[in-house]
């Protein structure tokens, strides 16, 4: 007789009728739980009201926790306890007042058999909206459906009427009349220059430096290499140890002069004596030294761009890395010798760093800076957060905004750059910002992302505008004002349009210096992705 231990299988249970589970995935930074949690409940407690007056109940399938002060999963080990105890058939809501890391409930979301909502409330103070952008990307990237939805209070009727379509249906649609697969595009010179780029990358190929991937739980932003080598792109992947080492021997002379370099550009610091709370002249030494150091790996491997995770593996040793990204993203720069001091490393051009090592921005940073270099643009490019929004002046504007590392030229150069220090409740160690607001102009903007099995790019155009600076302040206010801030009004993609369609928590920007300019570039940029086999997408109004 054996006596082999064998599972017994969990019960499965079944959702009561009219009733819907909801969800809260949080962060892994519990001061970022414990901040956020207000807005939360208030949050839920709308989208719990709205679903009471359709007649249906909401069950929370996880407790407030009375020790730790909030009710988010704050962890895939509790994400996955949560699940257990939700009928797998039964409708789910994921509710998003705030970031999520998406693992917590990646392994939940991926085997419910019931209908999913995604719903966020539309507002600047905490990043739910960026949260819900990147848990619907990585739903997508998983090929499982879902619904999603947002609101500012809850209480309009086209909120509403969405809401009780998912309850009868289980789906809501969105209108996606604004996008549109790329038709033959003409013989052009621009045409032929994107095609020419495209055919040496496939030739010669190029190597992306990963300082370790998965970066605040963004399972959309990691990129299989089966999906990136196709492109003829390749990975180096690298180890923030490895990175946070070579910072230890850069010198301080050469981070000192570095920081002088900035100093003599116009750029200024906000200091403070307080470390904990405050920016310090010893933290930008570290975040200087950071800047070095990823140049010099990078020579090491020969790579074509690099990518810094940081949040969470240096942020409890290290200042933040924006202010290292935003330099190296800059084709003015503070020059960098290799270690025996004999040659400037990538001298006269700004060196790609795909921002919280997210891969779809490699793609698409590596791209741009070919296109643009090619067409003697300046390359300079950015992922921004998709982050909030209101009408101005009988337009939508969105803020756009990312943690400080925007290149110093979108502000209009290093003299209008001024370094905060990071919010303590995300970033412990501290480091500076590269604060400042997005001069006006043209701009492209674009997101490669992972559908149906294979690569993606939405392309799209918009403006950067210049509003009043009390309007500019009380938009800074309402999110981070420490952060830089981009006024971006898009070419007939309405607010709603884009939150429907945008598979991502970030959309790239870089600037032309014109409009024709910008069609153009972005005419090469979609030949250049076309020919390295990525499934091309025209959102909103562009000029081919």
């Amino acid at each position: 007789m054996s006596t082999y231990t064998v599972p017994v299988p969990r019960e499965r249970t079944t959702a009561p009728p009219r009733t819907a589970y909801l969800i809260a995935s949080g962060d892994l930074r519990e001061a970022a739980n414990v901040g956020g949690w207000p807005t939360q409940a208030r949050m839920e407690a709308d989208v719990t009201a709205a679903m009471g007056d359709l007649g249906w109940t909401v069950i929370r399938a996880h407790e407030v926790d009375a020790e730790t002060g909030h009710g988010f999963i704050s962890s895939q080990r509790m994400g996955l306890e949560v699940f257990a105890g939700i009928p797998v058939d039964a409708p789910l809501i994921v509710a998003e007042a705030v970031w999520q890391y998406s693992h917590h409930v990646l392994a939940g979301l991926r085997t419910h058999e019931g209908p999913i909502l995604t719903v966020a409330n539309f507002a600047g103070e905490w990043p739910g909206l960026v949260g819900l952008l990147g848990l619907n990307a990585g739903l997508t990237k998983m090929g499982k459906e879902y619904a999603t939805i947002w609101s500012v209070d809850f209480t309009d009727a086209w909120f509403r009427d969405g809401l009780k379509e998912w309850t009868e249906t289980g789906r809501i649609r969105h209108d996606d009349s604004h996008v549109r697969p790329l038709p033959a595009l003409p013989d052009t010179p621009e045409v032929a220059l994107g095609r020419a780029l495209g055919d040496e990358l496939l030739a010669d190929k190029a190597i992306i430096g990963v300082f370790d991937e998965g970066c605040m739980g963004m399972y959309n932003a990691i990129f299989d290499d089966e999906l990136l080598n196709r492109t003829g792109i390749y990975k180096e992947r690298l180890s923030q140890s490895a990175l946070y080492a070579e910072m230890l021997r850069v010198t301080e002379v050469e981070a000192d002069a570095a920081y002088d370099w900035l100093i003599g550009r116009g750029m200024t610091f906000r200091y403070g004596a307080d470390a904990v709370t405050e920016l310090t002249r010893d933290q930008v030494q570290w975040q200087l030294k950071m800047y070095i150091a990823a140049l010099r790996i990078a020579d090491d491997f020969g790579l074509d761009a690099v990518g810094i995770q940081y949040q969470q593996g240096l942020k409890d040793l290290v200042p933040a890395s924006d202010l290292a990204e935003g330099i190296l993203n800059s084709t003015e720069r503070p020059p960098v010798l290799s270690r025996d001091g004999k040659c400037e490393l990538f001298a006269g051009r700004a060196f790609p760093h795909f921002n919280e090592a997210d891969e779809g921005v490699a793609v698409d940073a590596l791209v741009t800076d070919r296109v643009w270099r090619a067409m003697g643009l300046v390359p300079d490019n950015t992922l921004h957060d998709v982050r909030w929004g209101e009408e101005y002046d009988g337009q939508f504007v969105w803020v756009y905004e990312i943690s400080g590392s925007v290149p110093a030229s979108h502000l209009g150069g290093w003299d209008q750059a001024e370094g905060w220090r990071q919010g303590h409740v995300f970033f412990p160690a501290g480091g500076a910002t590269i604060n400042g607001v997005s001069k006006p102009g043209e701009v492209v903007l674009s997101r490669v992302y992972i559908a149906d099995g294979g690569l993606h790019v939405d392309l799209f155009r918009g403006s950067v505008v210049e509003l009043p600076a009390e309007e500019t302040q009380r938009r800074k206010d309402a999110t981070n004002p420490e952060w830089p801030i981009a006024h971006v009004v898009l070419h007939d993609i309405s607010r709603d349009q884009f939150m429907a369609r945008h598979k991502a928590n970030h959309a790239q920007l870089v600037y032309a210096p014109d409009a024709e300019t910008a069609d153009k570039a972005l005419v090469a940029k979609a030949a250049m992705f076309e020919r390295m086999g990525i499934a091309v997408h025209l959102t909103g109004r562009v000029a081919l």
